[in-house]
């Protein structure tokens, strides 16, 4: 099947906060999504830029247009909920979400050499330039593209060393980068404290990619592992693959948890590794105090 334009993911961008509980990442919306409506993993992977698939894309995109239409908001921590309009609405009529982003919008003045109409280049719906509102988000979301750069830059032994890092200020101790050849891809080993009493090794493996991790190489990595540590860590500037994932967590294996791009990028901003956070200050009037004095 192709992938849906952003408009026909609205229903089931809804559905699937409603069956994740009504609160979810941007990982766990699309993880679902693409599970309720079938993609293959050629489509998931299917690239839209360096640092985003087509699918997480749209994803974006039927997002924001819902947050505008009132079912979805989203916090300062990347968590997306349903409004209570949301949690009462079993589906909405795309184009009336369309229409009310484009209340907020301006006409585009690119003009489809066809008819002379503007034109969206995934659905077909009118093609409109972004709002203001939509220009501060593009804005406020540019440092990811900055950093994703950057980390693609860095050589394999400064990302070893940053993800080690990275480990250390999430609360591992002991943390080493042990990355040898012919060492099954495992590139360290920390210890994660329980309540500061107990602690277990956790066998980590770091990979600068662009492209998704398969399952192929989850499982190299868990071959890696026998006999030396109950649980892993992979961590990559790419993304996994649907089949990655569950190979990660199958029955009967030791688990491999997975931090994909995304989420390394949110985890280094929370973190201030590399990253800066500038608080702007508001300033506003009170004319009632003025009315009262």
């Amino acid at each position: 099947m192709a992938i849906p334009g952003y408009s026909e993911l609205f229903n089931p961008v809804l559905r699937a906060m409603k069956d994740i509980g009504g609160s979810a990442s941007i990982a766990e919306i699309e993880r679902q999504v693409v599970k309720d409506i079938g993609l293959t993993d050629e489509e998931v992977a299917a690239p839209h830029s360096e640092r985003q698939s087509e699918i997480s894309y749209r994803l974006a995109w039927a997002r924001t247009y819902l947050k505008a239409y009132g079912m979805l908001d989203n916090t300062s921590r990347g968590v997306w909920v349903l409004t209570a309009s949301g949690r009462q609405t079993s589906s909405v009529d795309r184009h009336a979400v369309v229409a009310t982003m484009t209340s907020l919008r301006r006409p585009s003045r690119v003009k489809s050499s066809e008819s002379g109409v503007a034109s969206d280049p995934i659905t077909n719906e009118p093609a409109l330039d972004i709002s203001v509102v939509e220009a501060e988000e593009v804005i406020k979301e540019a440092w990811r593209t900055q950093l994703l750069d950057a980390l693609l830059k860095l050589k394999p032994d400064a990302f070893e060393r940053l993800c080690q890092r990275l480990l250390r200020e999430s609360g591992f101790v002991e943390v080493r980068v042990t990355g040898r050849v012919g060492d099954g891809g495992i590139d360290g080993v920390g210890i994660v404290r329980l309540g500061g009493l107990l602690g277990f090794p956790v066998l980590f493996q770091c990979k600068r990619y662009r492209d998704s991790v398969s399952p192929s190489e989850v499982r190299d990595f868990r071959g890696a592992m026998v006999g030396r540590a109950d649980r892993g860590l992979f961590i990559t500037t790419g993304t996994f693959t649907r089949k990655a994932r569950e190979e990660a967590t199958r029955d009967g294996a030791p688990p491999i948890d997975l931090v994909d791009g995304e989420q390394l990028l949110e985890k280094l901003k929370e973190l201030n590794l590399g990253v800066s956070i500038k608080m702007v200050e508001e300033v506003s009037i009170r004319h009632e105090f003025f009315q009262e004095i």
